[in-house]
């Protein structure tokens, strides 16, 4: 039975009880959001059983109404940089960097043991995009994509699924009147997401419907065999902050509300993925327009980016502009690294750009009210006061990076001590940056 099904039945599973432990919620209000389809845990019923014993157990992970905001790393290999041991590397710096979630988008050499190994490796839940597999098969068979038939990518997704994916990203919503609204109105950059652009050339081509949309049912009939969670892709997100919120993008959106809902009849987890870049005055109305329209589905969001023009800082503008979308209604934070718009990351890239949108997540969850994040920031700011360097260190979202600048910006005070990180340790002594006038060293003399 499905997790969905059950939630309805109001049965209670183990990973309503793992997540609501971790969350710190009542878990029959838990199952009352998942049953509504507010919440989803993405978790593939193949995880953990005789089935298919390469399919670890995970830690499972809530999305949605009244948890705290998750955050997804993407990775994965491309035509010009393929390696397994790289992108196994990469999954575990973003579990370092505390992703919840992490998707093998793959396009280079054997995507399939690539995902097999991401998926064995990973202790988070893991996604996909099954529509980039089928175009890289399909090349390699000296085959457009345009001559990709309904049972190409159907055979893709089922694969994935049978694999253990737990997620993957469907761009259900794109068709061929969505495709000729944007080309009525004009863009500046008319599509930036690879998959939406990869159907909307086959449909143009083909002058057929996208056959995601138009076997709609089929896909459902995946997703109930494996308890597949969609994430309903946004085809037509907007790739300049001078695009969003125009008439294609919310005319997709409407489509993919009548999805989410038929989704829900069937017992099948589904959210839906949002904008990419908006300008930051339009990030409010742009998840209010979302979640009305898609009935308060789980919303993730790329970003949102808030400015163009930021090409080698974007996990930052992404963070910017993440914050505002979590705080607006957003439950799921695709990072975006420093390479974005540039090349593929590496290690570095792929934790920096986890830890950017895990700043962003947090500012949204301290924003919102949750006690737990709010007690996180109290214990920091005890910690500050009596210049605990070591519990600043744990309390910290990248502690190996806080140690390590700790370290490099005050030397010893005992050149020959054989202990190199007793600085890190000690508490009371103040940093280099104040010295003798830290602020805190002297209110505290000041005020006894």
């Amino acid at each position: 039975m499905l997790l969905l099904e059950k939630a309805k039945r109001g049965e209670i599973t183990k990973e309503m009880e793992k997540v609501a432990k971790i969350e710190r919620v009542d878990v029959e209000k838990l199952r009352e959001g998942i049953a509504r389809g507010k919440i989803v845990i993405p978790y593939n019923n193949r995880r953990g059983s005789k089935i298919n014993t390469n399919v670890p157990e995970i830690e499972p992970k809530g999305i949605g109404e009244g948890l705290t905001v998750k955050v997804n790393a993407n990775i994965g290999t491309s035509e010009a940089l393929s390696s397994i041991d790289t992108e196994l590397r990469k999954l575990d710096a973003a579990v370092e960097g505390g992703a919840d979630a992490v998707m093998d988008l793959s396009t280079g050499y054997d995507i399939d043991k690539t995902r097999k190994q991401v998926i064995a490796q990973s202790s988070i839940p893991v996604g996909g995009v099954p529509v980039y597999q089928t175009a890289t098969e399909l090349r390699r068979k000296e085959k457009p994509l345009v001559e990709m038939n309904t049972e190409d990518i159907f055979d893709v997704i089922r694969r994935q699924s049978e694999d253990g994916m737990d997620f993957v990203t469907v761009h259900c919503g794109l068709t061929l009147s969505g495709i000729e609204r944007l080309k009525q109105q004009g863009r500046i950059c008319d599509i930036v997401s690879r998959g939406g652009a990869m159907l909307t050339g086959w449909m143009v081509h083909n002058q057929k419907e996208n056959p995601l949309y138009e076997e709609y049912d089929k896909l459902l009939d995946i997703a109930r065999e494996y308890d597949l969670t969609l994430s309903l892709g946004d085809g037509l997100r907007p790739g300049s902050v001078l695009d969003a919120t125009d008439r294609a993008q919310i005319q997709e959106l409407l489509v993919l509300g009548e999805l989410v809902d038929r989704a829900r009849e069937a017992d099948v987890q589904v959210m839906v993925e949002g904008p990419g870049h908006v300008k930051f005055n339009r990030i409010r109305t742009n998840m209010e327009i979302a979640k009305e329209l898609c009935n308060d589905a789980p919303f993730y969001v790329l970003g949102p980016l808030v400015t163009d023009i930021a090409p080698g800082y974007d996990h930052i503008t992404s963070a910017v502009g993440g914050t505002l979308a979590a705080v607006s209604g957003a439950d799921f934070l695709c990072y975006v690294t420093p390479t974005e718009h540039l090349g593929l990351p590496g290690e570095k890239e792929v934790k920096e750009g986890v830890v950017a949108s895990k700043i962003a997540a947090h500012a949204a969850d301290i924003s919102l009210g949750n006690e737990y994040s709010l007690e996180r920031d109290r214990q920091m700011s005890i910690a500050r006061k009596e210049l605990n360097w070591e519990k600043q260190v744990e309390l910290s979202l990248d502690p190996e990076r806080a140690k390590q600048i700790k370290k490099d910006t005050n030397p010893q005070k005992d050149k020959d001590t054989e202990d190199k990180d007793s600085e890190d340790k000690s508490t009371g002594e103040e940093c280099s940056m104040c010295g003798q006038y830290c602020a805190m060293k002297i209110a505290d003399e000041a005020l006894k």
